[in-house]
């Protein structure tokens, strides 16, 4: 197998891992602490310097990427997360995830219109402020792209953690259960799917059976506390929790309830998942159990040297909560669980932690994820012997990444 890049490689299992200890910091006579600094003589910026707040310049390098080979241009473009540098699970908008087909449009909420036609007893066209006043609710929910990890399936591609596993974000979303909306139309007893479409020159439509639509889906007008951003669908998307977030439709503009799926482009040629049998899959809309380690990875070196050092990273499910999470040291031979940070949310990440006292030898860092459904994720190769090579959705493959003694990181596989 040709490598794409050079941290395609395979490695044979075999390290160890070591007991917990803590650090001590001892530095008597450090300037920094012991002499008064510039920062402490005169004023610092006046609050009134930004309106709205921007991360610090000493962060400037927590933003979202690109892939140059993956996104021919910007018009239909893919952003990655900085999953590596962020802690917690809640993702800023400013750097989430997001995916668009014809470029982030510009609607304003007077503006705005979203019609509820089809199979219903009242055909119904909504303002803004006409979903503002039907009862919301808060709910915080992960959105994964289905191509999150896409580019691993046939080994070791990108080497980072944000580019590997960063189409997903994790965010607060305040909006209206659509199920109050379909309500206020009247679904027709001849109802059983409903289709959902942006106001972009794409539209982007997807089908959703009703069962989903009346369940835990969201109209969503806020994320995180603020307006939704240009680029994650202002002034309201669709939330579909836990399901691919190719039917998490931005802008919102129409919902056409129907008596079966309407078959479009994103759910027939794209969005099926090609089997090595020649065979597609189809509606495979849930999200299986995933994970990664965030820190150490190939963004996130040892940069401290040997000692205490911590490891953590994300876990998800579509179908539930994490229930628990493994990690391995030695590419999956020996397995030690994480510590879940938290109450492990339904449907939305979860921080777990692993504290290490690393000797300087290599170590293969794995971690294995399991939901509450009792689902374990998957090795690739086992992964593999089910779904072939053809694919470019669904991969929650067990992720691998090999520390060297210098405490870089890679991209690697084990044999």
């Amino acid at each position: 197998m040709t490598s794409k890049t050079s941290s395609r490689r395979q490695f044979l299992v075999g390290a160890a891992s070591a007991g917990v200890a803590f650090p001590t910091a001892s530095r008597a006579g450090d300037p920094l602490i012991t002499e008064v600094q510039d920062w402490a003589i005169g004023h610092g910026d006046g609050v009134d310097a930004s309106p709205y707040g921007l991360p610090i310049s000493h962060e400037s390098h927590v933003v979202r990427r690109n892939v140059e080979w993956l996104t021919a241009d910007t018009i239909s473009s893919i952003n990655f997360t900085p999953i590596h540098a962020l802690e917690g699970t809640i993702t800023p908008q400013g750097v989430g995830f997001e995916r668009h087909h014809s470029g982030a449009i510009d609607l304003s909420k007077p503006d705005y219109r979203l019609m509820i036609n089809g199979l219903v007893d009242q055909p119904l066209v909504f303002t803004y402020e006409d979903i503002e006043r039907f009862p919301r609710e808060n709910h915080v929910y992960f959105c994964e792209c289905a191509a999150n990890s896409g580019m691993e399936w046939n080994g070791a591609q990108l080497n980072g953690a944000q580019f590997t596993h960063g189409m997903i974000h994790n965010m607060e979303y305040t909006g209206v259960p659509l199920r109050l909306l379909l309500e206020e139309a009247g679904v027709q007893t001849a109802g059983k799917w409903v289709f959902v479409e942006g106001a972009d020159a794409s539209s982007n439509g997807r089908s959703i059976p009703l069962d989903k639509a009346l369940g835990d889906c969201l109209v969503a007008f806020k994320a995180n506390g603020e307006a939704l951003r240009k680029e994650h669908g202002y002034p309201v998307r669709l939330v579909v929790p836990g399901w691919e977030g190719n039917l998490w439709i931005k802008w919102l503009r129409r919902i056409e309830v129907t008596k079966g799926p309407v078959e479009t482009k994103e759910e027939t040629s794209k969005y099926t998942d090609l089997l090595g049998s020649g065979i597609a899959r189809k509606w495979t809309w849930e999200m299986d159990a995933k994970s990664v380690i965030t820190a150490p990875s190939p963004q996130m070196p040892i940069r401290h040297g040997t000692g205490p050092l911590v490891i953590t990273g994300l876990a998800w499910s579509g179908r539930g909560a994490i229930e628990g999470v493994d990690i391995s040291l030695d590419g999956g031979v020996n397995w030690t669980p994480a510590r879940l940070d938290g109450q492990a949310r339904a449907k939305a990440l979860t921080r777990f932690y692993l504290d290490h006292v690393w000797d300087g030898g290599q170590m293969l860092l794995q971690s294995r994820a399991r939901d509450s459904t009792g689902y374990v994720q998957p090795k690739k190769d086992d992964l593999r012997r089910v779904r072939g090579l053809n694919s470019t959705y669904h991969n929650n493959a067990i992720q691998t990444w090999w520390v060297n003694a210098e405490g870089m990181v890679e991209n690697v596989e084990v044999a």
